[in-house]
């Protein structure tokens, strides 16, 4: 079974050589680069990715975007996304493989709310808020709508929209997944908190647009 991982990436060369090499003995990955300033598709490259440019930065829904159609020109059969900055463990890329390789789910969430790893407070309660806007405004209810760590059926990949730039297509994933009726299933994982990794996640003004931009786009659905 041809499985491939897609990473998106902005300005992570510190981080996403690791992740790559943490992940090339279990699945083809998918890097994308989206826009960086720095070194991070050479990282990547060197690392053993197959690397895609964005010109400029177009935000974390664009690269998914861009990610997952590549993937499906690959052939593949199931698609994980993965954040670069070394939050999620490779160690648990056949949790997430597993339920959509046997048929079982089209989608599959990797839960931070598993008792695997501590969730920064901060964290916990913005990803609480995100939880309550995704059950409100798409009527899905998971405990964890913002995780960036998923696995596609090579159906759901292709069934998928992609209508976001930003960070609220975690969210829209989850509208997907409703309207599309897909199998989805939640699935522990650890996450890996370090200084880094909380720099590079959303703070309160942040918080606040991807809020803006998940109203507008609940708006036009």
């Amino acid at each position: 079974m041809k499985v491939i991982v897609v990473i998106p990436a902005w300005n992570e060369e510190r981080t996403i050589g690791e992740v790559v090499r943490s992940v090339v003995n279990q699945a083809k990955v998918v890097v994308v680069d989206d826009g960086s300033g720095d070194r991070t598709a050479k990282r990547a490259s060197e690392a053993g990715a197959l690397v895609i440019r964005h010109a400029a930065n177009r935000g974390l829904g664009a690269a998914l975007g861009t990610g997952i159609a590549a993937a499906l020109r690959l052939g593949a059969e199931a698609i994980a996304t993965m954040d670069a900055d070394g939050q999620h463990s490779a160690e648990d890329l056949p949790a997430m493989f597993d339920p959509v390789l046997a048929g079982r789910a089209e989608l599959v969430i990797g839960t931070r709310f598993s008792g695997k790893g501590h969730m920064p407070l901060i964290r916990r309660l913005a990803n609480r808020v995100g939880n309550l806007v995704t059950k409100i405004f798409f009527g899905i209810r998971v405990s964890d709508s913002q995780s960036g760590f998923r696995a596609f059926s090579q159906r759901a990949a292709r069934e998928l929209i992609i209508r976001t730039d930003g960070m609220e297509v975690s969210s829209e994933i989850m509208a997907e997944a409703r309207e599309k009726k897909w199998r989805l299933i939640e699935t522990p994982i650890r996450a890996v908190y370090t200084s880094y990794s909380l720099s590079k996640g959303q703070g309160f003004f942040l918080g606040m647009r991807t809020l803006a931009r998940l109203t507008i786009h609940w708006l036009k659905r």
